[in-house]
């Protein structure tokens, strides 16, 4: 009964394999992990396109305000509560301004 050096190696190189890919599907790169990654991963993937689609909603918002001054002189009034002459602006309870046009004549 002969036992080759060769088949010891083959049984050796066998048994570590299949020691190592234990280890490693038990390891903390394990296949639920990878799971989680992947999910991870579609989460922000999701997160970017509504970020992205943010971004050019803002960047839309903002060319239509360098195009139509009047658009951004009312935009300018609304963020810094500023008010023009003969306008009343009054300030709800929640918080948003009620503009009301000016009086058609001034009072005494």
């Amino acid at each position: 009964m002969r036992i080759s050096i060769r088949k010891i190696f083959f049984v050796c190189v066998v048994l570590g394999g299949t020691a190592y890919g234990i280890t490693i599907l038990r390891g903390s790169h394990n296949l639920g992990g990878f799971e989680e990654k992947r999910r991870q991963i579609e989460q922000l993937e999701k997160e970017n396109e509504k970020l992205q689609r943010e971004i050019a909603e803002k960047q839309n918002y903002l060319g239509r305000l360098q195009q139509n001054p009047d658009e951004l002189k009312l935009e300018i009034q609304r963020r810094l509560k500023l008010v023009s002459p003969n306008t009343k602006q009054f300030i709800l309870q929640d918080g948003t301004p009620s503009d009301t046009p000016p009086a058609s004549q001034p009072r005494p």
